[in-house]
């Protein structure tokens, strides 16, 4: 196994920001790490990388020991951090260079960095400054560094955040090439990211891994609801359709669009059109959809 985190907490005082939590991912995985702020993913991350140590557990990367092993679990690792903190008055190409002495690539370093600028498409920005750059091409320069000492698992905390959708598919399409060949541990508010890259989801929640599997047997898993999405021509208050015999729970969408959760949705969907006939409302639009990622995370963190 490329990571293996077997019964580890991370306390601070009186607050448990990880709760003995244990999972393990192989090479060639690409796993979303999910949860809400504050719910422990960015600890855990920096507890695997080496930068904060655990108050209990075991750690091992690449069969390394976080404890006794630390300089070799760096080296297995290329971290890219939410900040992605970068020396702005650096040439790209200096800045790399900075970086693979700092590994000690020695001979290899020239060739190494030639590959990564070529490999994350920062070609035709390598003769600038950081400081210069978009924020697209600024993830771009941290994916380098972090990758740059070939490590065989990648922690990528963020990596797209701010960035416009033009940048977010060019990350997703470079994260997703290099989760062939090593083990990509991606946190990530974006669900679509998720079901666009990751072979697997862990749902931390207060500390607590609260789901860890495949998003397909995930949503199996934690759904026994269907959605009945309804758009109506005007106004119509959350109490008169929580009411209905069939709904479990109601959510706004927006606009006169709601979202009504259920485990009956052919009743629902007949109990809606007698609601707005009954009413005189009018309908523009009713379907059911199965629910998504983001409606289990949302139950998965909210419950708990």
């Amino acid at each position: 196994m490329s990571i293996v985190v077997s019964a580890v907490s991370k306390i601070y005082g009186s607050q448990r920001a990880v709760d003995n939590i244990s999972f393990e991912l192989k090479k060639g995985e690409i796993v979303g790490f999910l949860g809400p702020n504050g719910a422990g993913k960015s600890t855990t991350m920096k507890m695997i990388c080496g930068y904060l140590p655990p108050t209990s557990g075991k750690i091992k990367v690449c069969n390394h020991d976080i404890y006794t092993q630390p300089m070799q679990v760096r080296q297995s690792i290329g971290y890219l951090p939410e900040s992605n903190p970068l020396y702005y008055d650096m040439y790209v190409r200096e800045y790399l260079e900075m970086s693979a002495g700092i590994h000690k690539l020695g001979s290899k370093s020239k060739a190494r960095i030639e590959e990564m600028i070529e490999l994350t498409g920062l070609n035709k920005e390598a003769h600038k400054k950081i400081g210069m750059l978009s924020k697209g091409y600024k993830q771009r320069v941290g994916l380098a560094q972090a990758m740059l000492h070939n490590p065989q698992v990648l922690i990528l905390d963020e990596p797209t955040t701010g960035l416009d959708p033009n940048q977010i598919v060019e990350i997703r399409e470079l994260i997703t090439r290099i989760g062939k060949e090593k083990t990509v541990l991606l946190s990530t508010h974006i669900m679509q990211e998720v079901q666009a890259m990751c072979s697997r989801v862990i749902i931390i929640n207060n500390g607590i891994i609260a789901a860890d599997d495949s998003i397909d047997k995930i949503q199996q898993t934690n759904t026994k609801q269907d959605i009945v999405l309804v758009s109506f021509e005007s106004a119509v208050e959350h109490t008169a359709l929580s009411s209905l015999k069939y709904v479990q729970k109601v959510e706004s969408a927006g606009n006169n669009r709601w979202k009504l959760f259920t485990d009956k949705p052919d009743e629902l969907r007949k109990e809606v059109m007698q609601m707005a006939l009954n009413n005189n409302l009018n309908i523009s639009a009713i379907a059911t959809e199965t629910v998504s990622l983001e409606d289990v995370f949302r139950t998965l963190t909210v419950k708990n």
